[in-house]
């Protein structure tokens, strides 16, 4: 039996440096095993790139350039929070302040899409925006403040 709904999730996080700097270039050098671990685990479903089909450095959200952006689907959440947590994946969130500033604001966002449905970047900004304002709501949410799929 499929299911009708999917996890969208989006997140964000500002650069402490461009991507061709020597700050960044750990994070870079491990984004293909980090993504291609990702498309390897159980429950995934997509995951947004750009135009150069490796991964989606190159888009920019809410139109600054020193933000990034990692877009994916999954079948449900128990799956994308043991990809998050789990072993390919960990050590780098660990890491994340080696590369990516401190938001003040949530930077990750969830909200269930139909299935087969696969979010933009503007999609992404309008949930996120939508959890900044509002706190945690059926439309966007997070991992601490989940909500089910409609019914």
């Amino acid at each position: 039996m499929t299911a009708a709904h999917e996890l969208a999730q989006v997140n964000i996080a500002r650069m402490r440096a461009p991507l061709d700097s020597p700050v960044m270039k750990d994070f870079m050098d491990n984004l293909d095993a980090v993504n291609a671990a990702a498309e390897a685990a159980e429950g995934f479903v997509w995951r947004l790139i750009d135009e150069g089909g490796a991964n989606a450095t190159a888009l920019r959200f809410y139109g600054d350039e020193w933000i990034i952006v990692n877009m994916s689907v999954w079948t449900d959440a128990e799956a994308f929070r043991a990809y998050v947590f789990g072993p390919a994946h960990r050590p780098f969130l660990q890491r994340r302040r080696e590369w990516f500033e401190h938001l003040a604001e949530a930077a990750t966002a969830l909200w269930w899409v139909p299935a087969g449905e696969r979010p933009a970047v503007q999609d992404g900004e309008k949930r996120l925006t939508l959890l900044r304002e509002k706190g945690p709501t059926a439309e966007a949410f997070t991992m601490k403040a989940p909500f089910p799929p409609p019914a």
